[in-house]
């Protein structure tokens, strides 16, 4: 550092030899951030790099790469357009780490979940290649919880004590089996059980387990409950009806999962066929009702835990989802942004860790709460054992057994993420390659990439957060001027 801010000759020029001192000697009492953030912010690269992270948002954790991309006429040969991270700062380039958890990187989770409020409306509403005819198809909007694995603290309404029903004796472990207090939304007593010895971890921890499989044979027996209702055989239903589906998993307080599900009844081709008469809202709703309470799993046996049957809870919220209607609790557009907003979450919102554990004894630091620390150690107990390996409940302890996709969808439900972003890269290509765009399919593109790198230094996590919470105020601007109906005139 100390040759860019020396000036003159400090072994002729006494003058300039002591200011030299004295600026190391600010430098020394600088915090390791300040010293990064003057080394960054002298690099000649600085201003490139900084439009990099704007071009990518403000990502927190970007990805380096270090390559070129050659544009070629197809016809002469002719380069028409070149770019090698040759020029660029430190030889490489960032990109989005495109990560969905909100925990680990804010400005691709937006991302995501703007790509996610895309998938499910246009699921809804039509556009991104799936049909406007779909918002006359029977749509509901579905919720479906975990059973209870023991009692817990849990927030009340009116101002009602906790479990006022059963304020009266101990459990068999000498523990209150009541609770009369009032909770707050920020107390941290919320999820956690009365009484931890009465709590049935290995059920908690083995429904996650099975919380996939259990969706998909609740998924048949709607199919089956369809069929029967109307006298069809149901190897022969999806010639007359199909199913389509987005759902989205959310952790509770108590760090159990449930499940937030768009359900649409199509024509047997797809969502650009309207289906049969007899397939209404009425039948597909008492179909929800009945597979919900009847659909089931059975664990493998095992002598530690004996059989366990998964099935859901008794709670259950059906919901007809209307297209329009300010007054209307269930519209297109405000399902498809709760489900959304969801998909950013992980199990870290429940205390736990968005990190896989290598061992047990990194459960006591990963943990928020002894009730979470328990679930992971029974993942871990129950990960031991040959009759439970396939389940893999170890390298899934961090989210307390449960191993499937935050987001999953039916193939035809609607565009995918992919399709999303394809789209998105594509017109950055062509905003940024207009004069390329008129050659159409005459061009050859030659790629080399190879991976470098990826995160930030602290100084340029700073800049980089500044960056992303400048483009959300803008965002938010925007959309007050858009709900105003104001515009700026050029």
């Amino acid at each position: 550092m100390r040759h860019l801010i020396t000036v003159g000759n400090p072994f002729t020029d006494e003058g300039a030899r002591r200011e030299t001192l004295d600026l190391d000697q600010r430098m020394r009492s600088l915090s390791a951030t300040e010293r990064d953030m003057v080394r960054l912010v002298a690099d000649p690269g600085f201003n490139r790099w900084l439009e990099q992270i704007r071009n990518v948002g403000g990502c927190a954790h970007p990805i380096y790469l270090a390559g070129h991309t050659t544009v070629r006429d197809g016809a002469s040969g002719e380069v028409l357009r070149h770019f090698d991270t040759a020029g660029e700062p430190g030889g490489r380039l960032a990109v989005r780490c495109r990560n969905r958890r909100e925990t680990r990187c804010g400005p691709c989770s937006r991302l995501h979940a703007g790509d996610t409020f895309q998938l499910v409306r246009s699921g809804l509403s039509g556009g991104k290649g799936t049909p406007a005819v779909v918002r006359d198809h029977p749509r509901l909007f579905v919720t479906l919880t975990a059973p209870s694995f023991g009692q817990v603290h849990h927030l009340t309404e009116d101002g009602k004590p906790c479990l006022p029903r059963r304020d009266g004796g101990n459990c068999e472990h000498g523990r209150l089996v009541g609770c009369r207090l009032v909770h707050t939304a920020t107390d941290p007593l919320l999820g956690q059980p009365l009484c931890p010895d009465c709590y049935d971890y290995a059920g908690h921890v083995l429904w996650h387990a099975y919380a996939g499989a259990l969706w998909n044979r609740f998924c048949d027996r709607v199919r089956r409950t369809l069929a029967t209702s109307v006298g069809i055989a149901q190897s022969r239903l999806r010639h007359h009806v199909r199913l389509s589906f987005a759902k989205v998993a959310e952790y509770q307080q108590r760090a159990a999962v449930h499940f937030h599900a768009v359900v649409r009844l199509d024509g047997p081709t797809g969502p650009e066929e309207a289906p049969p008469e007899w397939a209404t809202v009425v039948r597909l709703k008492a179909a929800l009702h009945e597979a919900a309470g009847t659909a089931t799993v059975t664990a493998p046996y095992s002598l530690a835990v004996g059989e366990q049957t998964i099935r859901w809870g008794a709670e259950l919220d059906v919901a007809p989802i209307r297209s329009f209607g300010d007054d209307e609790p269930v519209t297109d557009d405000r399902v498809a942004a709760y489900v959304a907003k969801y998909v950013g979450k992980s199990v870290s919102e429940a205390g736990g860790s968005d990190r896989r554990l290598n061992s047990a004894a990194e459960i006591p630091y990963a943990g928020a709460t002894d009730h979470i620390r328990a679930l992971m150690g029974m993942c871990w107990r129950l990960g031991g054992l040959r009759e439970l390996e396939g389940l893999r409940l170890r390298a899934w302890a961090h989210t307390l057994g449960y191993r499937g996709h935050v987001l999953t969808k039916s193939r035809v439900y609607s565009t995918t993420y992919a399709a999303l972003r394809a789209a998105r890269a594509e017109h950055l290509r062509e905003t940024s390659d207009e004069d390329l765009h008129d050659l159409g399919d005459s061009t050859v593109t030659d790629s080399e990439w190879r991976y470098v790198g990826s995160g930030h230094t602290p100084a340029e996590a700073e800049i980089a957060a500044g960056i992303a919470e400048d483009l959300v105020q803008q965002r938010e601007i925007s959309r007050e001027l858009a709900e105003q109906g104001s515009y700026f005139e050029p």
